[in-house]
């Protein structure tokens, strides 16, 4: 299904797969601002206070590499489905929770759904836009869902929270889950999987994934209350290191990969999952500090707080609308480098934040600049990531960009809230008062999450330059008389896709006939 063959259809695909997206993304950051009316009402610990978050992000992140792979494999409409009601049944018991296990493990469940969910709306966006301009269009909408979810969730959660209650951050997902499971039956078409069992899924590749990036957030989490140089931290980690690496060896070796180590040959990959890392740990250490500096330490209710955030994602729309009309042109290579300079740039003045600050002097104008900038990076990022891939890998180049995003955000949130959690210990034992102590914390924190955010400049300068576009080719054929058969054929094909696949080449074949006056 096409938008040159279905225009209707093909915008409909979009809105699901967008607003899908949106939900998925919008859950990350969307509890935010709840968790201080939900440590109190679960009784929480500080600890489980962050897993809330890490149990989300991490199941997220460590099956999004299965979620992608399997939407190539079973059919893209039937695993969307499937995550979708999983993400909706999880966000329902989530909203029921009555103790701090429950809330955690329906959060797990979530990512899980979310997993599944996320890649098949990105490779549905790219196997039904196929032409040039409004394939660009289509992901320059689904970038602009994916960058803004996460701020808008914190605007919604403060409303859902100051209005209603805690519970309906997660609650709301049920009707939207619901009518997009009925949408979705009637606008997605089936493609045809590549296989038919489970047992063609690579378990064992899905496992050790899986397990070292959970060793690896849980062993820098500890660090609360181990050092990083104990023997139980150092063992974790290079037991994550040690499953990471059994993972790349049965990648190399297995008949049927969950990431085929010959995807990381086209142009932009390998690049453009290491800035989505870096972005991500940025964006959501953004989203964790800002609402608990705010709520915490100026006293704002958790409505004005979420409405404070409404800057960023008001800028994520309007760079994204702005990427999407000049990256035909440039390439993701410089926008990309502009906007991990601008995120970062804002992140750095955001750390100046101090007690006796006020929003329109210390907020507004970094939230306003860290909004463009991220709006930039992440639809340019997404072109990319996914520019030359072939079709059958659709699912598995969406699920490789959202998986170094959340990997980023999962590692990164762990990393920065223990350090932070640190300076603000090693304040308050200095005799800092509590306030001064909490902003120290989160100013320290955020300075971190800058300095990852700005590794995304030279990251960029990494990418291939923009080829111009390759001129028609051409096929000689020998003079004939007038009254035969002429056949030109002129080829055009992509040069960075050249891999021997010639059947998955994006080609455009023009042929002319030169009718016979003559008879015959």
């Amino acid at each position: 299904m096409t938008v040159g063959g279905a225009p209707r259809a093909g915008w409909a695909v979009l809105a699901v797969c967008c607003l899908a997206q949106f939900m998925v993304v919008l859950d990350i950051s969307i509890v935010n601002v709840a968790l201080p009316a939900m440590q109190d009402d679960l009784h929480m610990s500080s600890g489980g206070l962050q897993w809330v978050i890490n149990a989300y992000t991490l199941a997220f992140a460590g099956l999004l590499l299965f979620g992608g792979r399997a939407a190539d494999l079973f059919g893209r409409r039937r695993v969307f489905i499937l995550g979708l009601g999983l993400f909706t049944l999880a966000s329902l018991v989530g909203g029921l929770a009555q103790n701090e296990g429950q809330i955690i493990a329906a959060r797990a469940v979530q990512g899980l759904g979310g997993a599944v969910l996320a890649p098949a709306t990105l490779s549905l966006l790219m196997t039904s836009f196929t032409e040039g301009r409004e394939r660009t269009r289509a992901f320059g909408a689904w970038g602009a869902t994916a960058a803004s979810g996460g701020a808008f969730g914190t605007v919604l959660g403060g409303v859902l929270t100051d209005v209603a209650d805690w519970r309906w951050v997660l609650f709301v997902n049920v009707p939207i889950g619901v009518v997009l499971v009925a949408a979705a039956r009637a606008v997605l078409t089936e493609s045809r999987g590549q296989v038919s069992r489970l047992r063609d899924l690579d378990v064992p590749g899905t496992l050790t994934v899986t397990g070292g990036l959970v060793l690896l957030v849980y062993a820098i989490v500890r660090t609360e209350t181990d050092s990083w140089t104990s023997a139980t931290t150092l063992g974790m980690l290079a037991a994550a290191v040690v499953l990471l690496g059994v993972f790349v060896a049965i990648e190399a070796t297995s008949a049927s990969p969950l990431v085929p180590l010959g995807i990381f040959r086209y142009p932009g990959i390998a690049v453009a999952n290491l800035i989505a890392a870096f972005l991500g740990a940025g964006m959501f250490a953004v989203f964790f500090f800002l609402t608990l500096y705010l709520q915490r330490v100026h006293d704002f209710s958790p409505l004005r707080a979420g409405l404070s955030m409404l800057p960023m994602p008001i800028m994520i729309i309007i760079a994204s609308q702005l990427v999407t009309r000049i990256i035909g042109r440039i390439g993701p290579r410089p926008i990309i480098g502009a906007g991990a300079a601008l995120g970062s740039g804002g992140l750095f003045w955001l750390s100046a934040i101090t007690v006796d600050g006020t929003y329109w002097g210390e907020v507004f104008g970094p939230a306003v600049l860290m909004g463009f900038g991220m709006g930039c990076t992440m639809v340019a990022m997404v072109s990319a990531a996914t520019s030359g891939v072939p079709m059958r890998m659709a699912g598995l180049a969406s699920g490789l960009v959202n998986t170094g995003r959340q990997i980023g955000a999962a590692v990164g949130l762990a990393a920065v809230t223990t350090l932070a959690t640190h300076r603000t210990e090693d304040r308050s034992r200095a005799g800092v008062p509590h306030l001064e102590a909490l902003t120290s914390g989160y100013s320290f924190g955020l300075f971190v999450a800058a300095c990852v955010l700005v590794l995304g400049v030279p990251a960029a300068l990494l990418l291939p330059r923009r080829r111009p576009a390759a001129a028609a080719v051409e096929v000689p054929v020998p003079a004939v008389p007038a009254d035969d058969a002429t056949v030109v054929v002129a080829a055009v094909a992509d040069p960075g896709e050249a891999d021997g696949e010639s059947s998955e080449l994006k080609q455009g074949v023009q042929v002319a006939q030169a009718v016979p006056a003559a008879e015959g």
